[in-house]
């Protein structure tokens, strides 16, 4: 005859360890969206961009503005892919409608 905890029915205990793996949440890539200089775009019309679509209040719109006309390039924000993506949707589209040359263009930061 067998004894009573080797035959599989018996009172024998079996213990299990539980293991939980973290994941990590990778976090968005960021773009930076940019106005780009031109020849043509009036400086009140970038004024307004920057604050209707950017947020920005007068002065900085205003410092931005001016910091495209001098270098050629200037910074309205940061975002995540989709935002950026909006972002310059909008104002390409908001220039061509007022018929303005305004490019504006997002950069992996």
């Amino acid at each position: 005859m067998q004894n009573g905890d080797e035959g599989g029915n018996g009172t024998g205990r079996s213990t299990a360890v539980i293991t939980r793996s973290k994941t990590k949440t990778k976090r968005p890539s960021l773009y930076r969206v940019l106005i780009l200089n031109d020849d043509y775009t009036p400086m009140e019309f970038v004024v307004h961009v920057l604050e209707r679509f950017f947020q920005k209040d007068r002065e900085a719109a205003t410092r931005i503005m001016l910091h495209v006309h001098n270098h050629g390039v200037g910074e309205c924000g940061i975002y995540t892919y989709e935002v950026a993506e909006t972002k310059v949707s909008q104002v390409m589209d908001f220039a061509r409608q007022n018929q303005h040359p305004l490019q504006c263009v997002m950069e992996k930061k």
